[in-house]
């Protein structure tokens, strides 16, 4: 599991929208957090290759993880927030996908899927109207 220093990160503080009284309009609560990571040195290459396809539309072209928490009222915890969920992609990204390996099927699961076919086919063929030699 790969931990970000806080020193890669970079914070910017505005005012955020939606409940919050008259504090909403004094207090710079929201939080955007930019994390480089197409050059941050605490990322291998795999690892950061999933992060940024994982990132999806909050990575910009420049290789920079953009994440917005407003989620909270103070400072400190949408900060913490922002935080946390790039953690979270992080530790995602540093999972490597376990790739299927594809087998055959064996001479017996081929035989009893055609066995059950031909029962099937059987039962099917008895239900048509009966012939002129019936």
């Amino acid at each position: 599991m790969t931990v970000i220093p806080e020193s890669e990160l970079e914070f910017r503080f505005f005012r955020a929208g939606g409940p919050g009284g008259q504090n909403v309009n004094k207090v710079s609560t929201a939080v955007q957090m930019r994390f480089d990571a197409r050059n941050s040195p605490s990322l291998t290459e795999p690892v950061r290759a999933r992060l940024m396809k994982l990132a999806g539309s909050r990575l910009t072209l420049d290789g920079v993880i953009l994440i917005t928490a407003v989620r909270y009222r103070t400072q400190e915890r949408n900060r913490a927030d922002a935080m946390e969920r790039l953690q979270d992609l992080v530790d995602k990204a540093s999972v490597a996908p376990v790739y299927r390996v594809p087998t055959k099927p064996t001479r017996a699961s081929k035989e009893r899927r055609l066995e059950g076919k031909t029962r099937r086919s059987t039962i099917k063929s008895g239900r048509g109207r009966p012939g002129a030699d019936d």
